[in-house]
């Protein structure tokens, strides 16, 4: 499995990176994608929509079966990335460059790991 420090991690497998205070990046685990195998469709949020720490805002699906993916932050969406539309390989084959959003005015987190407090957290 593959992490990265300067991301924080959700009990729920998304990954989130901080620029500040208030803006970060958020993405699915390495782990994730591995477990649920090769991503055929994602379902993304609009720029403008509000996401709440610990609810759905997007969902993955695999050969395997359809996922939510949880919200790490609560604030709201400047940036989505589309090219995960049309290709959510992307996800497999980079799951820390593959990232689903951008999000501004953070106002909530939800409860989050560094990166080794997530590997432990996965081994069990």
């Amino acid at each position: 499995m593959n992490l990265k420090s300067d991301r924080m991690y959700a009990e729920s497998h998304e990954w989130v990176l901080f620029e500040n205070e208030t803006t970060a990046t958020v993405g699915l685990t390495d782990f994730a994608h591995s477990e649920l195998g090769d991503l055929v469709f994602v379902n993304l949020p609009q720029v403008g929509d509000t996401i709440t720490a610990g609810a759905t805002f997007a969902d993955v699906e695999s050969v395997k079966a359809v996922s939510d993916v949880y919200s790490p932050v609560t604030g709201t969406v400047v940036a989505v990335n589309e090219a995960l539309l049309d290709a959510p390989q992307k996800i497999n084959e980079d799951a820390f460059a593959a990232w689903f959003v951008k999000v501004e005015n953070i106002t909530a987190r939800g409860k989050l790991m560094n990166a080794d407090e997530y590997q432990e957290f996965t081994e069990k």
